[in-house]
Order: C-alpha cells, then structure tokens, then sequence
C-alpha cells in the first residue's frame, strides 16, 4: 500500500510539473521571440525537440509510421505548428499571463467539437460554463473598458480554438491504429521544425549563432522540458494514475501562467482583469468536470448493454 501511495505521489508531482513548464513556457517564449524573432524561437525550439525524440526513438527502437499513419503524424504536425505558431506570436504581442490564460479557453472548446463530432450534445451546465469563459475573456482583456481584444490576445484565442481542433482530430484520427506514439511525435515535431525554419530562412542561423547563455536556457527549456519531458511524463503518468485526475492537474496550466507572469515577469493585472482570470480558470475546471461526467454516465447503458449482449450469447 505504501508503495502504491508513494508511486501516485510520484505521478501527481510530474503531472503538476508539466502543468508547470507549460505555464511558464510563454514567459520563455515570449522573452526568447524578442530576442530572434518569432519563426526562429519556433524553429529552434522544435529542431531541439525533434533531435531529443528522435533520440528517444533510436533508444526505445520506435518505428516511424507509413503510408496513411505517415500522412496522419503529417496532417497533425501541421495543425500542431499553427498552435505554437500563433500562440508565439499572440505572446510576442501580449503578457505572458493573458496568453497562458486564453489558451486555456481550448479545454472547454474540445469537448464541444468532440460533441459535434461524435454526435453527442453536451448538458445545458457545460454551456452555462463556456459562457463565463467567455465573460472572462472579456474582463481579463478589456483593461477597465469594453473593447476588442489587442492583435496578441486575437493570436492566442486563435491558437486556442486551432488547439481544441488538433485535440478533436489527433483522437478521432489516431483511433484503432497501431502507430507508435514516439514514432507519431518526431514526425509532427519535424513537421513544426522543417516549417519554421523555412519561414525563418537565413535568420535562424543568425539567430543560433547571436544567442546568450541565457537565451539558449529558453530554447532548451522550451525543446527538451516542454515538448519531450512533457510527453514523456504524460505517456508514463497516466498509465499510472486516472485521465480524470491527470486531466485536473495539468489543467493548473493557466494558474502557474498566472503565478511567472506576475511574480516572474512582474506584469501587472488590474481589479477585472484578476475577476476574469478567475472566471476563466473556474469555468475550465467546471467545463471539465461536467463533461467527464456526461461521458461516464453515457458509457455505463454501453457497458450495460455489452454484458448483456455476452450474456445472452454464453450458451
């Protein structure tokens, strides 16, 4: 029992790690996007995240996918680089804090697409909690008057809608097909380092060649620790705890992105703004948990109706 307690310890302190680097990815991005531009801070971070997997994947003897999964791991790695790209350039114009917190507009996004995808409406409750999304949105970028959102908060919703799409697809894509998961990975981060280091063109190489110490800290921070630890934690914790419970702690995201930007990066948040922040942190959660419960309580007649169909057909 000891054991068992100490390994869901385990689990749970690398999911909050995750959830961790994440949120402070877009403080490094944003300082590192200042620093060369935003095609070579995208093209640098992935060139270093696809060296490491692909790494991963000589030493684990992972296989790269073929035919229609190759045309898959491709089609992903393409909407998975207009995700990072946008939400680079929203961040390069905007605070680390409002991005980390717009992004997470994309948790209560994908269930709805997942709905619309699969057929299946979600509760009136889930769409009472997208709405104060929405009302947070409003508060956390109208810095004391109603406006539109600045060129870099649009940027980062934009991310966060094309996110909730890559979600959608990654899961109904990938589904039943026996394609290595490493193997799916390096190909959408070649995908994202091959098409930002074509953007970038010759600036890259300046770029590489003009950084500091501590420049290089962000791209290492932004290729190793968010991209390769952070699947490497997801595929081995939540083998070991919950999806539910996995799902609640990396949905910390936004609070850690909350936490460096003010404390870190000493960036300031007004009286609505914090009120929006808090609102959009809540209605993710509650999103969340709404949903997971709309999916349990409509697996349980399926489960039901398979044991008895066994049943019947037992001789």
């Amino acid at each position: 029992m000891p054991s068992r307690r100490s390994a869901d310890t385990v689990a749970d302190l690398l999911l909050l790690g995750v959830a961790a680097v994440w949120g402070a990815s877009f403080l490094a991005a944003k300082d590192l996007a200042a620093e060369t531009g935003v095609p070579a801070a995208v093209g640098l971070r992935f060139l270093v995240a696809a060296a490491a997997t692909g790494l991963l994947c000589v030493a684990r003897r992972e296989r790269l996918p073929r035919g229609r999964g190759l045309a898959i791991a491709a089609l992903l790695g393409c909407s998975q680089a207009a995700v990072i790209g946008l939400e680079t350039w929203g961040v390069h114009l905007t605070s680390a804090t409002n991005a980390g917190l717009l992004i997470s507009l994309a948790l209560v996004m994908t269930p709805v697409l997942e709905g619309l995808a699969s057929r299946s409406w979600l509760p009136r409750s889930f769409f009472v909690a997208a709405v104060a999304a929405v009302v947070g949105v409003a508060l956390l970028v109208s810095d004391g008057g109603l406006r539109a959102p600045a060129p870099g908060d649009a940027l980062v919703i934009a991310a966060a809608v094309v996110r909730a799409v890559h979600v959608t697809a990654s899961g109904h894509l990938t589904r039943g097909r026996s394609d290595g998961t490493l193997g799916v990975v390096l190909v959408q981060m070649l995908v994202c380092a091959v098409a930002f280091s074509l953007i970038a063109g010759p600036s890259l190489p300046a770029a590489a060649a003009a950084l500091d110490a501590a420049d290089w800290g962000n791209v290492l921070f932004l290729g190793l620790l968010c991209s390769v630890f952070a699947f490497v934690v997801q595929l081995w914790a939540v083998r070991r705890t919950s999806a539910s419970r996995a799902s609640i702690l990396m949905g910390t995201e936004p609070v850690w992105a909350l936490l460096v930007g003010t404390v870190l990066a000493g960036e300031a948040i007004g009286p609505l703004g914090a009120l929006g922040a808090a609102l959009i942190v809540a209605a993710a959660y509650a999103g969340q948990a709404i949903e997971r419960r709309h999916r349990r309580a409509r697996s349980i007649p399926h489960r039901a109706a398979e044991i008895a169909e066994r049943a019947t057909a037992t001789p």
